[in-house]
This record gives structure tokens, C-alpha cells and sequence, in this order.
């Protein structure tokens, strides 16, 4: 028999049902915000870093992806525990973990340990993600208000992304590279407590953790991330990379034996027979992919191929990144007008050719010229966000928020983990950085391009017959 409780956490009263829309935004989005405003100051520091703490490109991959690997990871489970224990309790654990490895990034003194102390942030970004996207679907249940909500969600975080390099390069520039993670702490300490006081506690349910198959995907997960990273430094063909290639078939295969005989998979296969669903997931890897893999690339690429200083390299990221938060607010205006299949189709080829115009790029190409194509490009990727986000929570439904939520952030997650490592491959295995940023946006070019095929097969094709066939 399965038990309901409410989340450990209870808001005072009078505070969760009075609290404005803005408010709940607002705590809502801050988890959020630090996970991706960490990601665009790192890449700013990224250089910093490599000298400060005499870190390798190997070192460097690992500092960016590290944290992506156990966020990735983790999200399937820490979507099973908020089911278990409630949105809001572990939404609160996940805040708190972060902001304690916030502070241990900061003071770390070597390479590894920073490296050990970005594992423990995926952590915690890991349990307050999908955690966020649940209390936000079930805080907004009206499905146009939610629409408009998502957008300003995005709005919010993507505001943070915008600013982030800029941000990054002057904290950089004037305080050195821990205070890109000391950045982390007033906003966590914001968000822990704006939750308290303004968002109900979500209802928890005495589930079973499957946690056998979690296990068996952390390996799969972290073994692929060893052979990508460390691939191009060790060799494709060592006997540590080929184990690792060993361990990631054991472990797939055998995940793939278990789910289909547990009774608690670790994937909720049956949302994937809505292609909605699937569309909006695999708009994610290759979103993610290609957004931050070229986010990755371009922090290296001003200051090593151009001679930018942090600071200036943050400013000449800005005007490519500002359109994040403007595109969100488009996309709250025009949601209501088209469809989000068309939406994800259009925006991902426009961002697609925009990142192919990047294939000729050098230390030469005038900057207005590459801010021209990465603005262009960030402009679709403001609409995209939303987009799959609400192709995603419409197709999955309410009741299945949380499951829905860890899925989507997990294909992003892996997409970004995998784009990080395929571009850092393309660095160390090209040492012109000219030709590796172009060879980088080819890359990204044509991921943004297979997305948006996707969306259109996908999300766009069965919203037109759904469309027919509630006219007929």
C-alpha cells in the first residue's frame, strides 16, 4: 500500500499561499541560476584556472565536465527521491550542498581539489533540479499560466547565463578565480530562503528507489566520461580507455537486462512511446551539446587564440549571450500564436546555419563578424529552452513532473557532458586554435541542424494531425 505525506519542510503560514508569483519564480529559479551561471564563469576563468593551478587541458575538461558528470548522473535519482521525500525537502538538501561545495571550490588549493569539490556540485545541482521544474508545474497548474511562467523561468536563468561571462571575467579580473564560486553563496543562501517562506511543501510517496539500476548508470555514465576526457591525452587505444569502453557495454547491458524486469525501472519507458516526449529529450542532448559545448570552446578561444584578458573575453561574450533573456520574453509572446513544435523547428535550423557560418573563423575574423553568427545562434537557443521544456511537461502531464523533469535535465546533462568532451578532444587534438574553433562550430552546426529534424519529425508533424483532427 502506498502512503502519502507532506514534504518534511513546511512553509510558515500565511507564507506559501500569499506569496506572489514573483516571489515563487524567484526561489524557484535560483538553484537554476547558480547551476548555469557557474558553467559560464568557469569557461570565463577556464585560462585563469589552467595557470593559477597549473592544471592540464586534460585537468581543465575535467573541472568543467566533473561537475557535469555527477549532475547528469544523479538526476534520474534524485527525481526518485523527491518522490519519496518531496520537491521542496530535497529541492532545500540539494541548495544546501551546492552552497557548501560552492565554498570548498573556493578555497581549493590544487587541481584535484578543485576537481573533487565541482563532484560534489553536481551533486547538489542534482537534487535541486528537477526538483525546481516539479514545484514550478505543480505551483502553476493552469497550463497558459504555466507556459508563461516557463518563459519567465527561462527568463530568470537565462538572464544569469547572459551576464555570467561578464560577470565572471571582471570577478576574474579583480578578485582572481575563487570568487566565480564565491558568487554562488549569497544567491544560494537567496534561494534556500525564499523556498522556505513562499513554496508549499509538495506531497512525498513511500516509493522504492531502484537503486541497482541507478548504480549501474552512474557507471555507465562515469566510465564513457573517463574514455572522452582522458581519450585524447592517454590514447584512444590504452588499455585504460578500452577498459573503460569494456565497462560502459557491461553496464548498459546489464541496466538494459534489469529495467526490463524491475518493476521500478530506472527510466519511465512508457512516457517515451509519446513522441512528443521523445522529441523534447533528444532536443535536449543535442541543445545542450551544442550550446555548451560551443560555450566551452569560445572562453579558450578569445583568450588564447585572440590574447583577451578574463574581463575583456566576458565582454566580448556578452553581446552574443545577451539575447538569452530577450528571446525568453519573445518566446512568452509568441507561445500563444504557434505551436512549440514549429517553434523548436525554426529556432534549431536558425541556430544550425548561423553556427555553420562559423566554419571559416580564425585568430583574423573581426569580432563583430563572430558576434553577429554566436548572437544569432543564441537567439534561437532562448526560444528552444522554454520550448522543450513545455513540449516535455505537457506530454508527460502533472503527475508525472518529477520523473519528467530528472529525464529532460539527464539528456541535457549527458548532452553538455558529451559536447565539453568532444570539443576538448577537437583542442587537443588540433593545436591551431583557428582551425579547432571552426572544426568545433562544424561540429555544433550540425547538432543544432539534427535537432531541429528531430523536433519537426517528432514534435511538429504529430502537432499539425493533432491539430487536423480536432477540426475534423
Amino acid at each position: 500500500m502506498t502512503t502519502v505525506r507532506t514534504g518534511a519542510l513546511q512553509a510558515p503560514t500565511g507564507g506559501p499561499r500569499t506569496a506572489s508569483s514573483g516571489l515563487k519564480i524567484t526561489a524557484l529559479a535560483m538553484g537554476f541560476v547558480m547551476a548555469t551561471l557557474d558553467v559560464t564563469v568557469v569557461n570565463v576563468a577556464g585560462a585563469t584556472i589552467q595557470e593559477k593551478l597549473e592544471a592540464s587541458l586534460t585537468q581543465l575538461t575535467w573541472i568543467v565536465d566533473g561537475y557535469v558528470l555527477t549532475f547528469a548522473s544523479l538526476l534520474m535519482l534524485a527525481g526518485a527521491l523527491a518522490g519519496r521525500y518531496g520537491a521542496k525537502t530535497v529541492y532545500l538538501w540539494g541548495m544546501g550542498v551546492f552552497f557548501l561545495a560552492s565554498l570548498a571550490c573556493a578555497l581549493a588549493p590544487t587541481a584535484e581539489a578543485l576537481i573533487a569539490a565541482r563532484f560534489v556540485q553536481g551533486a547538489g545541482a542534482a537534487l535541486f533540479m528537477p526538483s525546481s521544474l516539479s514545484l514550478l508545474v505543480l505551483s502553476f497548474p493552469e497550463k497558459r499560466q504555466r507556459t508563461r511562467m516557463l518563459g519567465l523561468w527561462s527568463a530568470v536563468v537565462a538572464t544569469s547565463s547572459g551576464v555570467g561571462p561578464t560577470v565572471g571575467g571582471l570577478m576574474v579580473s579583480a578578485f582572481g578565480w575563487e570568487s566565480v564560486f564565491l558568487l554562488n553563496l549569497p544567491i544560494g543562501a537567496l534561494g534556500i530562503v525564499l523556498t522556505c517562506r513562499c513554496i508549499p511543501a509538495a506531497e512525498s510517496r513511500a516509493t522504492r528507489l531502484a537503486v541497482p539500476g541507478h548504480l549501474l548508470w552512474i557507471a555507465a555514465l562515469a566510465a564513457a566520461s573517463f574514455a572522452l576526457i582522458e581519450g585524447p591525452q592517454l590514447g584512444w587505444t590504452a588499455g585504460e580507455i578500452l577498459a573503460a569502453y569494456g565497462m560502459v557495454l557491461a553496464a548498459t547491458a546489464l541496466l538494459a537486462i534489469r529495467e526490463r524486469r524491475a518493476s521500478s525501472p530506472v527510466m519511465p519507458w512508457r512516457l517515451f512511446r509519446g513522441p512528443g516526449f521523445s522529441g523534447a529529450n533528444i532536443v535536449g542532448f543535442l541543445f545542450n551539446f551544442a550550446l555548451f559545448g560551443s560555450t566551452f570552446v569560445l572562453g579558450l578561444y578569445f583568450q588564447h587564440a585572440r590574447g583577451a584578458t578574463p574581463f575583456r573575453a566576458g565582454l566580448e561574450l556578452l553581446p552574443m549571450t545577451a539575447f538569452f533573456p530577450l528571446a525568453n520574453l519573445v518566446y512568452v509572446r509568441i507561445s500563444a500564436r504557434f505551436s512549440n513544435g514549429t517553434l523548436l523547428t525554426v529556432f534549431l535550423l536558425l541556430a544550425g546555419l548561423a553556427s555553420l557560418t562559423m566554419v571559416t573563423v580564425s585568430p583574423s575574423t573581426p569580432y563583430w563578424v563572430i558576434a553577429v553568427a554566436v548572437g544569432t545562434a543564441n537567439i534561437g537557443a532562448g526560444i528552444i529552452s522554454p520550448g522543450m521544456t513545455a513540449v516535455l511537461v505537457d506530454a508527460a502531464g502533472p503527475e508525472n513532473a518529477n520523473v519528467a523533469g530528472s529525464v529532460l535535465n539527464a539528456n541535457r546533462q549527458i548532452g553538455s557532458l558529451v559536447g565539453i568532451a568532444v570539443m576538448g578532444a577537437v583542442l587537443h587534438a588540433t593545436p591551431d586554435w583557428g582551425r579547432a574553433a571552426a572544426l568545433s562550430f562544424l561540429t555544433v552546426g550540425g547538432a543544432y541542424l539534427l535537432a531541429g529534424l528531430s523536433a519537426w519529425r517528432l514534435v511538429a508533424v504529430p502537432d499539425r494531425r493533432g491539430a487536423t483532427a480536432a477540426t475534423t
